[in-house]
């Protein structure tokens, strides 16, 4: 079940790389692995890996008290490549709650959409600024709240709304998904098959 989301103040990690794909965020071989277990050990595992295959130190992630952050801050097109929506099991199971950045790919923002991952549209000067303030304030915290559709930035980075679909937004603020948002609205489907059924009868026959 959908995570439900209001409101998430935390420090945020900055991912470098443009066109960061779905196969950086969780390599294609791990898709195989029982959901049930986690995929977020999975996250970045390759990126945040030298090239002998030992943790690189110098990686955002691996950094000490990163695993904290429930935040993110990426790059331009963040996401894009293959439509997989283990990327986004990869960051939910890890942890993460909400990402931010100039552009995602529009399926890996329609799948974070559905999952519960809140994907914030931030244009790039703002977040080139965010990346600099966290460089030197690594401890800053920014806040992501969606009810009052808000990202709050620390310092004088101010605040900046949230764009996304109305609907996507109440099924993640009350945790459901489509389809059981759905079904809190049986009364009002049942009642209008019933008025129909009763002015456009023949429908029936």
């Amino acid at each position: 079940m959908m995570k439900a989301f209001t409101r998430e103040t935390s420090t945020a990690v900055a991912i470098p790389g443009v066109n960061c794909d779905t196969d950086q965020i969780i390599p294609g071989r791990f898709l195989k692995a029982d959901r049930a277990q986690g995929y977020g050990q999975f996250l970045f595992h390759d990126i945040r890996r030298d090239e002998h295959g030992e943790i690189d130190p110098a990686f955002p992630l691996n950094k000490a008290g990163a695993d904290a952050a429930t935040i993110l801050l990426v790059e331009d097109n963040f996401g894009c490549g293959s439509s997989r929506e283990g990327a986004v099991y990869a960051l939910v199971d890890h942890g993460i709650r909400s990402v931010i950045g100039p552009s995602f790919g529009d399926i890996f923002f329609n799948n974070a959409l559905k999952n519960g991952l809140v994907p914030v549209r931030l244009t790039a000067e703002h977040c080139d600024a965010l990346a600099e303030h966290l460089a030197r304030f690594p401890d800053a915290e920014v806040t992501v709240d969606l009810e009052a559709g808000e990202l709050v930035l620390p310092g004088n980075l101010g605040t900046h709304p949230i764009a996304i679909d109305p609907f996507a937004r109440d099924c993640i603020l009350r945790g459901l998904d489509e389809i059981e948002m759905t079904f809190t609205y049986m009364e009002q489907i049942t009642a209008f098959e019933t008025d129909r059924m009763a002015s456009h009868s023949w429908l029936g026959r």
